[in-house]
This record gives C-alpha cells, structure tokens and sequence, in this order.
C-alpha cells in the first residue's frame, strides 16, 4: 500500500520520505471548500505553485524512484487549463481532480492533461458516484480516490465513515477494481488512534483492494520544524506499525475480512448514535 502526505513544508517533506512515505501531496484547492466545510474541524492548505516547485526540488534531491508528487487542482473554472498547465511545469506527477459532478468534467480534465501526468479523480459526492460507470469508460484516466470528508456530506451522512459501513464504497470499489485502475479511500490515522480505530480500517483497505491511503493530518500532530527529528520518528513509527499490521492481514482469510466488515458497521453504528443523542 502506498502512503500520502499533505505538506508544503520541505523539511517535513524530507522527513516523510525518509519514513518511506511514497507520495507528497501538494493541495492547491481552496474554490468552494470554505462553504462545503464550514465550521468543521478541517484543514484548507491552498498551496501554491512555489509549494509545487519546493517539494519537487525535495524529492529529486532525495533520489528515491518511487515517490511521487501529486497536486491537487481545484475543481473545473475557467482557468483550469492554466492551472493545471503550470502545475505539471512545476513537477507534478500526478495531477488530482476534486468535486467533479459530470462526465464532461472528467472529459475535459483528462484532456488537458494529456497523457503529460497520471490522471486522478476524488470522487467525493452523490453525483460522482452516480455517473461512475460512464466514468470509467473515459480513456485517460489512472485511478480514482473516494474522499470520505465530502462524500458523507454530500449523502447528508453524520459520520465520515458512514460511506464505508453502508456499502457504497463497497460498490465504488468494485467498479474501480474492475477497470484495473489506482484505487484508495479515506484517511488512516496511527494504529489503535482514531474514532473508529486504525486497524479496523487498515483492514477494510486489504478487503476492498486499496494500494493507497493518506495519513490524516493527525498522523504526525507536530508541525514545528525545529523539532524534525521527532517528526522523523514520529512518521518512522507509525508508518512502520501500519506496514507490519498490513503484512499480517494480507495473511488472513476471507472469514476474518468479513468478520472485520461487520465489526466495522456496527462500530460505526454505535458512533452514528451517540453523535444523535
């Protein structure tokens, strides 16, 4: 499984890396989330180009072969052409679409990339997930994430991982499974950290056929650079435990993952109460 990271600063970039990180996710949207997420406890980065040609620097700098950088754009407006232009002359290897609602979204995302860098969708709403078969079918396409932040809001859910427990990220996932194409969902925290723990949902991305996961911004709370060496060793641990509990699971049948599966639901369950009561 591949891990994601949210950051603009170098040093906690490098630190990442070095923790084995596999993608630095640079995150220039900022059209519309303000009103979407209103009074949640969210964060909005809206990064910047020089954001994108810093973290670029990072990982050349770093030589590892298999890390990537992946922008995340804002969704389709008038100067999308532009905005996704200068993030691939930026370093861009993957360039992320959020909240895209129609086909001829997608359409012309995937064409003004051309083929220059992967092309990832977020699919984080009713719409999106409505559409998903002719989606699909749109050539140019290199995997989809499910972002479960917007998604649950866009269901009108209470709980982030509602999605999760109720079968539509059941069904998104096949679908995308089927085409063969990147597929992750959802942010992890540390093992046993979490309202609904980790390692629950560490399995849940074994069952689905997941390869990518983001840490969630509390995965590493510490943000003061001058203190990079824990930071280091914060990333070092946590990434560490995570591989070794994902290596465990793949060990384990079918049985388990079901049993999981309902664990999962009716944790969620009991969550989806108590934000009731």
């Amino acid at each position: 499984m591949k891990f994601m990271y949210i950051t603009n600063q170098p040093q906690i970039a490098k630190a990442a890396l070095r923790a084995n990180v596999d993608i630095l996710f640079v995150d220039m949207e900022y059209i519309g989330k303000d009103k979407r997420q209103k009074g949640m406890d969210t964060v909005q980065n809206h990064h910047t180009f020089d954001d994108i040609r810093t973290i670029r620097k990072v990982i050349d700098g770093f030589n590892k072969k298999n890390a990537s950088l992946l922008v995340r754009v804002n969704p389709i407006h008038n100067n999308s052409k532009s905005e996704i232009e200068e993030a691939i002359q930026s370093g861009a290897d993957i360039i992320m679409l959020p909240m895209w609602k129609t086909l001829d979204e997608v359409k012309k995302f995937v064409t003004i990339i051309n083929g220059r860098a992967k092309a990832y969708l977020l699919l984080e709403n009713k719409e999106a997930a409505k559409i998903i078969d002719d989606v699909l079918n749109v050539f140019g396409i290199d995997g989809i994430y499910i972002g479960l932040n917007d998604l649950h809001l866009s269901y009108e859910n209470k709980f982030m991982f509602e999605p999760l427990a109720n079968g539509t990220v059941d069904l998104l996932a096949q679908k995308i499974n089927e085409k063969k194409l990147d597929f992750g969902f959802g942010g992890i925290a540390k093992l046993r950290e979490g309202t609904l723990p980790a390692e629950k949902i560490l399995a849940e991305h074994i069952r689905l056929n997941s390869q990518m996961v983001i840490l969630s911004r509390k995965f590493c709370s510490i943000t003061d650079v001058d203190r990079i060496t824990e930071i280091e060793e914060c990333f070092m641990e946590g990434i560490g435990d995570i591989k070794k509990e994902e290596q465990r699971l793949k060990q384990m049948d079918n049985t388990f993952l079901a049993k999981n599966q309902q664990e999962v639901k009716e944790l969620v369950r009991q969550i989806v109460k108590r934000m009731t009561v």
